[in-house]
């Protein structure tokens, strides 16, 4: 009988004591990290939750701190981490990183003279087929030269003078764009014979930059660090100024801290195709290949035949230049084929084959002459600042907006000061922010687009931090803020010349007085003739007035005189509408005549004995911002006085005495109206609840109590349906109106 002791059976084997299988799980943790962070980044396409690649990286955390020896450069986990350097060392690049000419007519034509000059340097005729080239996008970053070996990124560097750059690598592995390992693509995915192999040697270069959503969220996390008293905190100018910043950081754990993307557009040395380097026939195909290998490719880049299509390209990114999600600042042509290029080369050290084609500058430094305030036609004051002319974004620019007083401050924008200013397609001209020790621009003759030497103002010379007038500078009305607002408002809103269009057609509306004919156009010609200077004025208006108006013909004169006499019979909810009382819309007009019944006990015979905010305060749906703002408007002398000229003029609407609130019999219920009725119009039953004390919303909510349905009601009385809320039809409304 054979021993016993051969049929035992083994213990269980912990194979994770296996040093080949730790290895193997960290090799394959890599390589899934690598592959989700390029779908992510790279191809804006994730596959898995963020809370997955979390939970994939802290496994990796963990392996590589039980197994240092397993750490390599190339690993997910070494993007944030090295210690922080007392310099950047010094790297000379083995193929220079050499600029490219810049077409210095901005114009479309810059295209037809780069498209001249390669034909004539190749030697073709005018009959001869359109040269091929390739249209991308000049970023506004920095330039930066990718050196991987075996297909691990060993150095990062920037372009420096072109011959010798300074080493950036920790900062540029924070860079989630940026693979750390390539890998091979089977050869012959994209052509007979073609290789995607990475080759043992290669260098990419391309472009570091900033997105403006992400240089957006980094200087509101700059203000809220400056706001808790962080010192040493800064917001930054623009994003390629923020971009260039965190390159150049010497800690990679701050660098990390800054959002950075890139775009590859270029070779540097690369291993030869003698030595099983890759063969390229044109600058697309070579495009292509990095993008295979993983690297971001602007999704721009386009294939042109001959100098229309570049013209056409030039012209398109121009039109969409600010709707891309980053700065460029022109484009870029090459000559597409390779054979080409080296045929071309190069004449003082720049490419033949290549010009960058730039846009009109949309940033330029320029001196802050004067800060103004402005009044636009809702009452809001705006600081402007007064500039020395500078052309910028295809324009001469003598002002730029400052937005409000907390922005104006923020920037720090003063008298004297040299500034950034930016104007991008249509925007309105802004400043960006102030150069603390900056050169000071020359006088300008019309064509300076440039600075010249200077320093920033000393404090005595500096003007005062920017202040808000209390004062609307226009009719000087009290101009207030409200609580939770930027922005500060003219309160003489039927006074002020700056409101006084947008306050007559206001008035003049459908939904308010009503006077029909009385439109944009013709309020233009009005205020702008300086016939109406304020509301009352309207009704001094005579036919001879009216005639004497271009293309106002006696019959459209005469429409206009009986539109304005008809108005004159009005409602008291449609005239405290009218008066464009801010936050005053047409629900707390009818609220405001309800409770108080008359005008006068509103606004008082004298300023003093206008209902108080406490008062106002006790119509239903008026709250402090409301009552405050009721209560200031009748507080203004002027605009009392255009109530009380109106009323002279003529305009009336029947009073009644206060009805208390409670009283009503509909008071605190909220209706909603859908479908046809078969007897009243929408605005009839409106009127009919809202008299009752109902409140008439426009959307069914759990908080409505009633739903009226009439003929064809659609989705309102669907969803009534869902939330249990009772529905009525016409006559049930009424009966419960009679009720």
């Amino acid at each position: 009988m054979a021993d016993s002791k051969a049929f035992r059976p083994k213990a269980p084997v912990d194979r994770s004591l296996f040093a080949s299988d730790i290895e193997a799980k960290v090799k394959a943790l890599r390589a899934q990290l690598h592959h989700h962070a390029h779908c992510y980044h790279t191809l804006d396409a994730p596959e898995i939750p963020d809370a997955e690649y979390d939970r994939l990286f802290r496994e990796l955390q963990a392996l590589e701190a039980a197994h240092p020896a397993l750490v390599t450069p190339d690993s997910p986990t070494q993007r944030v981490g090295g210690k922080v350097l007392d310099g950047f060392s010094p790297v000379r690049h083995a193929v220079p990183m050499l600029s490219i000419n810049t077409e210095t007519d901005t114009e479309p034509a810059g295209a037809q003279n780069f498209d001249a000059r390669v034909r004539r340097a190749l030697g073709l005729a005018e009959t001869d087929p359109p040269v091929g080239y390739v249209a991308e996008l000049k970023f506004d970053g920095l330039a930066m030269s990718l050196r991987y070996e075996h297909g691990v990124l060993v150095q990062a560097a920037t372009r420096g003078d072109g011959e010798v750059g300074e080493d950036v690598t920790q900062n540029i592995r924070t860079i989630g764009q940026i693979p750390l390992r390539l890998q091979d693509v089977p050869s012959g995915s994209r052509g007979p014979g073609e290789t995607l192999a990475v080759p043992a040697v290669l260098e990419v270069r391309g472009e570091v930059y900033m997105r403006r959503d992400d240089f957006e969220a980094l200087n509101a996390r700059q203000r809220e660090r400056i706001a808790a008293g962080e010192k040493g905190e800064k917001t930054f100018v623009n994003p390629r100024n923020a971009a260039a910043g965190a390159v150049r950081q010497l800690d990679p754990a701050i660098a990390a801290q800054r959002p950075l993307s890139f775009f590859a557009y270029g070779l540097g040395e690369v291993t030869p195709a003698a030595q099983g380097g890759p063969r390229f026939e044109t600058h697309y195909d070579l495009l292509q290949t990095l993008k295979s290998w993983g690297f971001p490719v602007a999704a721009q880049v386009q294939r042109c035949l001959g100098a229309s299509e570049l013209i056409a390209y030039y012209q398109h990114i121009g039109a969409t230049r600010d709707q891309l999600p980053f700065d460029i600042d022109g484009v870029v042509y090459k000559v597409d084929r390779l054979d080409l290029q080296r045929q071309l080369g190069f004449v003082t050290r720049e490419p033949r084959w290549a010009v960058a084609h730039k846009y009109p500058a949309q940033e330029q430094l320029t001196t802050v002459l004067a800060i103004d305030v402005q009044v636009g036609r809702t009452g809001k004051l705006t600081p402007v600042a007064k500039l020395a002319p500078v052309f910028v974004g295809g324009v001469t620019v003598t002002n730029a907006t400052l937005h409000n007083e907390d922005e104006a401050r923020r920037k720090d924008v003063r008298v004297g000061d040299t500034v950034v200013v930016r104007r991008a397609g249509d925007v309105i001209p802004e400043i960006v922010g102030v150069v603390p020790t900056a050169v000071r621009p020359e006088p300008f003759d019309g064509l300076r687009t440039g600075p010249v030497g200077g320093l920033r103002p000393p404090p005595p010379e500096r003007g005062p931090q920017f202040t808000m007038p209390r004062i609307c500078p226009v009719c000087s009305s009290a101009a207030v803020r409200e609580e939770g607002e930027v922005d500060y408002r003219c309160t003489g809103g039927l006074f002020c010349s700056a409101q006084r269009k947008q306050a007559i057609l206001h008035f003049a509306q459908r939904r308010a007085v009503e006077v029909e004919g009385l439109g944009e156009k013709l309020v233009d010609q009005l205020v702008d003739g300086g016939v109406v200077k304020t509301l009352p004025d309207l009704y001094r208006l005579g036919l001879t007035a009216l005639a004497g108006l271009d293309r106002m013909a006696d019959k459209s004169a005469q429409n206009i005189v009986q539109a304005l006499q008809k108005s004159k019979q009005t409602t008291l909810p449609r005239f405290l509408f009218g008066l464009g009382i801010r936050h005053v819309g047409e629900a707390t007009a009818k609220a405001l005549a309800q409770h108080f019944g008359k005008l006068d006990a509103i606004m008082g015979e004298t300023a003093e004995s206008a209902a108080t905010v406490a008062q106002l305060l006790e119509v239903a749906d008026v709250g402090p911002i409301v009552a405050e703002s009721i209560h200031t408007f009748f507080q203004q002398p002027h605009n009392r006085e255009v109530v009380e000229q109106l009323r002279a003029c003529g305009l009336t609407w029947p009073e009644g005495e206060p009805a208390p609130r409670e009283a009503l019999p509909l008071a605190g219920k909220t209706f909603v109206l859908t479908g046809t009725f078969p007897t009243l119009g929408r605005e009839e039953a409106k009127a009919l609840l809202e008299a009752a004390g109902a409140k008439v919303a426009g959307s069914v909510s759990k908080k409505t109590d009633y739903v009226v349905a009439g003929a064809e009601a659609g989705s309102k009385l669907d969803k009534a349906i869902a939330l249990g809320v009772p529905t009525l039809d016409e006559a049930a409304m009424l009966a419960l109106l009679r009720g």
